[in-house]
């Protein structure tokens, strides 16, 4: 299905998720940050860089692994993104839901 994010008609899943990653960019990140109630912050966008790489490794996500990654800890995960961090944050930075997520 598609949806309208910064003007742009994007493809997305039923629960708001891209399915294509080409279409992904700041603009695009930053509005659906906002529709998350999420602003944007340079440890935000670490955390996203994060994600995108273990992503494009093929490597799975996971709060465990978010915990060993030397990038964040777990409680500042959750303030960065309350209401369930890896889903919001897989969501924001563009890439499929985690299986790890119900």
């Amino acid at each position: 299905m598609k949806k309208l994010i910064a003007n742009r008609e994007i493809d997305v899943n039923e629960e708001g998720y891209l399915l294509d990653f080409k279409q992904w960019d700041r603009e695009i990140c930053e509005c659906i940050a906002g529709e998350c109630n999420v602003v944007m912050t340079e440890k935000h966008w670490e955390v996203i860089a994060y994600l995108q790489d273990k992503h494009h490794k093929e490597e799975p996500l996971s709060i465990r692994g978010i915990k060993r990654s030397g990038v964040i800890n777990i409680k500042e995960f959750y303030n960065l993104f309350p209401g369930g961090p890896l889903k919001k944050s897989t969501l924001i930075a563009g890439i499929p839901k985690p299986k790890s997520c119900i």
